[in-house]
Parts: structure tokens; sequence; C-alpha cells
């Protein structure tokens, strides 16, 4: 593991060294969006002195509020139920330390997701045996263009380690970890219960033994016991299930998404080609617009990249890795949001780690393959972390 974890600190720390190069350079040269104050009215974000809140601009925004607020004050009202409790639970007890949760989550999110870029390594190297291909795997994760996530105080960071970590010990047959890490993904993100899938896929390749079973149980417990705790405070214990609605996230039927993020960026497309006025489909914190229909032309872009990258792993790597990803696209794309369709695809996809370890393998068996797609991607984040840092709606 000493070697896995060289090379997850060298991808993850220079790829890291860019971003936050671009992101304090665009908002102390762009300037952050007018509506900034509205979207952290309490100041959550800022009050570090100039440069604390230049240096926190890639790291600290949007959702970061509401894990700063949860961690701060926990579970106020149901809307906050969207947002598990591990994350800010961690970055709480940690920034004990800093007298500050956004700052704790800071070391929560680069501290896990160099773990988690470590495991990840270790686990190409056991399922496919290519030191190249582990090698590849790990710096396109640490490139891809919403990779900034994992450095920002977003719960990106600590649900991947959780989940590499959770199928890794699945594959070593550590049946009573692999459950736990489960149960702890699960409490991280509502997604976590989607690790059940790859487990039992994994288990039927071993021996198949009964007893094995028991500690699968574990990882729906994570998302029991957030719904327990919520009922124990006296709020409904079904908000974890419900929240999402308040974000207009919707059932539409299995995969309908796909359709209706292609509507959506066709019309997008229109505005684009005849120069229209781009207009604000609704709305959020408070009342105040953050949502073109540019953006779904992004999204559906990177549906179509997906795509491929979905085909290959459940080409090359075993079914449990292609049961995996297509398990956990099924959400968002069975739950759109109303008016943009594959809103956060792009944070969803980041945590799919098989759709990397075939890119990994798929970057190795060419000379510039690795090369173009990373410089590919490391632009596109360099222009996403820009954004984020000057308060743009990404993801």
């Amino acid at each position: 593991m000493r070697d896995s974890f060289r090379v997850a600190a060298r991808a993850f720390l220079l790829t890291r060294a860019a971003v936050w190069a671009c992101g304090m350079a665009a908002a102390h040269w762009v300037g952050l969006s007018g509506r900034a104050p509205a979207f952290d009215p309490l100041g959550l974000t800022r009050g570090f002195g100039s440069f604390g809140d230049a240096l926190l601009a890639p790291a600290a925004r949007w959702d970061t509020v509401w894990y700063v607020q949860i961690a701060d004050h926990g579970y106020p009202d149901t809307t906050h139920a969207a947002f598990f409790p591990l994350y800010p639970l961690v970055s709480r007890g940690v920034g004990l330390i800093f007298g500050s949760a956004l700052v704790g989550g800071l070391v929560v999110s680069f501290a896990a997701s160099i773990i988690a870029l470590a495991l990840l390594h270790r686990l190409v190297l056991v399922e496919l045996r290519d030191e190249r291909a582990a090698s590849w795997c790990v710096w396109l994760l640490a490139c891809f263009p919403a990779a900034f996530f994992l450095s920002a105080v977003y719960s990106e960071g600590l649900f991947l380690a959780l989940s590499v970590g959770c199928v890794l010990a699945a594959r070593e047959r550590r049946w009573w970890l692999a459950g736990g890490l489960g149960l702890l993904a699960a409490a991280t993100r509502s997604a976590g219960v989607v690790l059940l899938a790859p487990l039992l896929l994994l288990w039927w390749d071993s021996e198949r033994r009964p007893r094995d079973l028991a500690p699968l149980v574990l990882v729906p417990a994570g998302l029991a016991v957030f719904a327990g705790a919520l009922a124990l405070a006296g709020l409904d214990g079904m908000a974890p299930f419900h929240a999402q609605e308040q974000w207009f996230r919707h059932w539409a039927g299995p995969f309908v998404g796909i359709k209706d993020g292609a509507v959506a960026a066709w019309d997008g497309a229109r505005q684009l080609l005849h120069g229209a006025r781009t207009p604000v489909y609704f709305t959020k914190a408070g009342g105040d617009p953050y949502v073109n229909a540019y953006h779904n032309l992004e999204l559906f872009g990177t549906l179509l990249a997906l795509v491929p990258m979905t085909i290959g792993t459940l080409r090359r790597l075993p079914l449990a890795y292609g049961a995996y990803v297509v398990a956990a696209l099924f959400l968002p794309l069975s739950w759109p949001v109303g008016p943009q369709p594959l809103m956060s695809l792009p944070r969803f996809a980041l945590v799919l780690f098989p759709l990397f370890m075939w890119l990994g393998w798929w970057a190795a068996r060419g000379r510039a393959r690795g090369w173009l797609v990373g410089a590919a991607f490391l632009a596109l984040q360099l222009w996403a972390v820009a954004e984020f840092a000057t308060w743009h709606w990404v993801a």
C-alpha cells in the first residue's frame, strides 16, 4: 500500500495545486457573483480574512453552506435531510482542533480523497494486475472535470474512500469490514445503499457461504440509523426519502432522465445557435436564479461521455463493477430534476470508481491516450473550479 499512497498523494496534490491556483485567481481577478451573499446569507464561507477567504474560494461554495450548518447546528428541519450526517459529523469533530467545522471539512476531504485514490490504486492492482492501468486510473480520476469536489467541503471524497474500501474489502473476502464500510457509506450519501449490488455479486463469485451474507445487512443500516435519529429528534424519519422532492427531484420512470436531458440539451443548443437570451428556469436559496438552459447542454455532454465508459466497464471488468455503475446511475437518471434533468450528473459520475478503473486500463493500452484525456479533463476541471470559486453554479 505504500506505493499506492505515493501515487495517490502525488496525483491528488499536484492536481490540487493547479485547481487552487486557478480557483483563487478567478475569485481575485474575475470577482464573485453579485448574488453570492444570497447563497450564503450567514457568511459561513467567509470571515477568515481577505487571504483566508481567497484561500477557501476553490473549496467553500454552494452545498458547503448546508454541510457547515448541519455540522454546527444539526438538523433543524427536513430540508437539511437531503444531506446525510457522516460527513458533517466528522467535519465537526476534526473542526474542533481548528475552531471551524469548515476547515475541519476541508481537512477531511483532502485526507479522505488521498485514501480513496490509494485504495483505488490497490483495487486495480488486485483486479487487473496492471501497474500502468492503476496509475492512469488514479491520475485520470484526479483530473476528471468534477474532481474539484474531492477537495471542496463536500462529501464526495469521504464517500469515494468508503465505497472503494467497501468493494476492496469484499474482493479480499473481508465481509465484516465490507459491511461496516458500506454502512458508513450509506450514512454519507443515499447512494451508499447501492453498494449492496456489487457486494452481493462478489459474494456470489466467492465460496457463497451463507454466513458471509450477514455482514451485508449492515449496508442499509446506515440509512436506517439516519432515519431513526431524525425520528428521535422529533423530525420526520422518512425525510431522507422525501427531501429530494424539495430539491425538484421526482420519479419519472426508469432512466427517463436520459430522454429529458436530451430534450433540455436540444433546447440549450437552439438558444446557443440563435443567440437567444438564456432564461432562468428555476430558483434556489431564497428565490435567487442560478440555472440556465446552456448548462443542460454541458450536462448532456457528460452523459454522452459516460456511455463508452459504462460499456467498457461492463465488457472489461467483472459484472459486480458494471452492475454498481448501472445501479448508481439509475438513481439520478430515474429521479431527474424537473427544469434541469441531469443536474449533478458529473458529481454522481465522479464517485463511480469502476468507470475510472476501465478508463485507466484503456489509457494503459496506448501511448498518448492517457495524456490526451488527462489534459482535456484537467482543462475542463480548471474551468469548472473557476466558475465554482466565483459562485457560479457548477454540476
